[in-house]
């Protein structure tokens, strides 16, 4: 009787279909409800997840903060647009001039002309493939020193030397096919770096002859106005000229160009700006997911998060007092629960008393005072609201993980037990669609045996009038 369907009842007149449906719906008010649970709990892992990815830039800003590098950085300016300065977290201030005396190139050798075998056809083209240039090719240093072999390959064309160089990555070396004019080739072969020491030669063993097109040489500058001094590189990248600082020069770079690295205090500032907008951030969600006036926050009165949103106000707050804290700093608690970040009053801050800002933010140390007594170890703002930011985000222990992957669980087992609701009301379908179908076939029957019966009586003789005649 499997997917058996009753509309409307041929014998009663009811409208059964219509009345299974009914009757079915009233059957999956369980499974409606487990619906709407399962919305929810989904709508609620979503949330802690959207929370969760607030806490952790929280922490990674927080991080930034609490690094002892990143409250002394620095900064590399060039003269000259065509030389670029890259300070590293451990330069130091200071000022290098020089002038740049060549750029470094990459050693190029080509071969003679090469041509086909037989003159390009429109039905045979011009094309590489058809000249031959043999079966081996060797790479020597520019002294013929240290000799590597390459096998062609192939049919021994132009085409597979050019092959043959560009898959052996290993020696460093680049080729393609010059088309000198139609059917005639050079091969040119370049270094892939540059610099003197990648300078080669190469020979064949068809006597193919081979010129250099451009010799291979170092960058080299020369630093200093009067007692001068040369510095080369292979690249066009120097390091070391001036401690963890980067220089490249590039073309068109004429005269003296100075280097200067100086500390750069705009870089702490933007550090803890991202974290104050960070914690910010994390208030703003909290609040929009947590807020008992808002009709569509998920997490409505949510204790744990209300809770982490206290610990972040707390952690500024117990930084924000008399002398010495956080407020000469630039940082404030507002009224309405965020807080206030002065960008101008930190940076002047930080210039006039480095380590008394240092100290607020990213804490200070054990040690010994001037009369020898101990002094413990304080953590700083960017320390509180690091630990704040990995106990709830942290991805195996963090409270608001677990939070998210137990609503996971329980969706998994609100989506099983609505599974198993559909094969309940499968069968309960199947069982009313039965019943019905078992009421239509017995009113039929007790329909036919009311006309049967009917028609016997009709048939029988009126024994009254009989009676009178």
């Amino acid at each position: 009787m499997a997917g058996m369907s009753l509309s409307t009842g041929l014998i009663s007149g009811m409208d059964t279909g219509s009345l299974i449906t009914q009757l079915m719906q009233v059957e999956a008010n369980p499974q409606t409800l487990l619906k709407t649970k399962l919305t929810a709990t989904q709508a609620d892992a979503a949330a802690y997840r959207a929370v969760n990815t607030r806490f952790d830039a929280l922490r990674s800003a927080a991080e930034a903060v609490t690094k002892a590098a990143n409250w002394s950085p620095t900064r590399a300016t060039s003269s000259s647009s065509a030389v670029t300065a890259t300070a590293g977290s451990s330069a130091l201030p200071g000022s290098l001039t020089f002038n740049v005396v060549q750029l470094a190139t990459a050693h190029a050798e080509v071969s003679g002309e090469l041509s086909m075998t037989t003159p390009p056809t429109p039905t045979a083209p011009s094309s590489p493939a058809g000249v031959v240039f043999g079966s081996t090719i060797t790479v020597t240093d520019t002294d013929g020193a240290n000799p590597r072999t390459i096998d062609v390959g192939g049919s021994g064309s132009l085409a597979d030397a050019i092959s043959a160089i560009n898959t052996n990555t290993a020696l460093g070396l680049t080729a393609t096919a010059v088309q000198v004019e139609d059917g005639i080739y050079r091969l040119q072969v370049s270094a892939t770096s540059t610099g003197e020491a990648k300078g080669f030669r190469l020979t064949t063993d068809t006597g193919v002859a081979f010129s250099t097109l451009t010799t291979g040489q170092d960058a080299e500058l020369k630093v200093g106005t009067t007692g001068t001094f040369s510095v080369r590189s292979g690249s066009n990248t120097f390091t070391g000229l001036l401690p963890d600082t980067t220089v490249t020069v590039g073309e068109g770079t004429t005269g003296a160009v100075t280097i200067k690295v100086a500390s750069d205090p705009d870089a702490v500032t933007s550090k803890v700006s991202s974290l104050i907008s960070a914690a910010n951030g994390v208030l703003s969600t909290v609040t929009s997911y947590t807020a008992a006036s808002s009709p569509t926050a998920t997490l409505k009165g949510d204790s744990t998060l209300r809770g982490l949103a206290g610990q972040i106000l707390n952690a500024v707050s117990s930084a924000v007092g008399g002398n010495g804290s956080a407020a000469v700093a630039g940082l404030q608690l507002n009224k309405d629960g965020t807080i206030a970040f002065d960008a101008a009053a930190f940076t002047a801050k930080l210039k006039t008393n480095p380590a008394l800002v240092q100290g607020i933010f990213a804490g200070t140390p054990a040690g010994v005072d001037a009369d020898g007594v101990a002094v413990p170890a304080v953590t700083g703002i960017g320390g509180l609201l690091q630990a704040i930011g990995k106990d709830a985000s942290d991805t195996t222990t963090g409270s608001l993980t677990l939070l998210a992957k137990s609503e996971d669980s329980q969706a998994k087992d609100i989506q099983a037990r609505i599974a198993d609701w559909d094969l309940r009301l499968a069968l309960r379908k199947e069982t009313l669609t039965r019943q019905f179908t078992a009421m239509e076939t017995a009113l039929g029957t007790l329909q036919n045996q009311s006309s049967w019966l009917s028609a016997q009586l009709s048939s029988l003789p009126s024994w009254s009038q009989s009676a009178k005649s």
